[in-house]
């Protein structure tokens, strides 16, 4: 919960330097907070000690779907430097890329198509990524930026 806090590094230091396992889960873990609270100064700090960025939650969302879903591209950045799988799907069967449309971030799922995210699966309800913006001009700046950058959105 440290994790998801502004101006926690005194409590955040205080518990690495006792030991806190950073990839310790009860629902989800500290990465997870600091990605869907756009802390990007934990989500550095906790990298560095050897939080993994390819740790599910109890939904099967990894730290990149909080951040997608927050349109947080520094830390989107940070996580795919990290190893963290592109294209791992949640429970529902959502990519980060679905969470970063549905959501309204076309910035963000630009760099994630950029990163080489897939852009043909489908969440559990056969919806693509694209399917998902929830407007006409989020659709269109994606569908812009995708064919600027040659990739087809299925």
């Amino acid at each position: 919960m440290a994790a998801s806090l502004k101006n926690s590094d005194t409590v955040l230091d205080l518990l690495l330097n006792k030991g806190a396992d950073v990839n310790m889960k009860s629902r989800y873990t500290a990465l997870h907070f600091a990605a869907s609270k756009n802390n990007l100064d934990v989500a550095r700090k906790l990298i560095a000690q050897k939080a993994s960025a390819r740790v599910k939650d109890k939904r099967g969302q990894l730290a990149l779907h909080r951040a997608t879903a927050a349109g947080n591209v520094p830390i989107v950045k940070l996580l795919l430097e990290n190893r963290s799988p592109i294209n791992a799907t949640d429970m529902d069967g959502s990519t980060a890329l679905h969470h970063a449309v549905a959501e309204g971030h076309g910035d963000t799922a630009v760099l994630l198509l950029k990163a080489g995210a897939e852009t043909d699966k489908r969440d559990q309800s056969g919806a693509l990524a694209i399917d998902l913006a929830p407007d006409a001009k989020i659709r269109s700046f994606i569908e812009r930026a995708a064919e600027e950058e040659g990739i087809s959105l299925a």
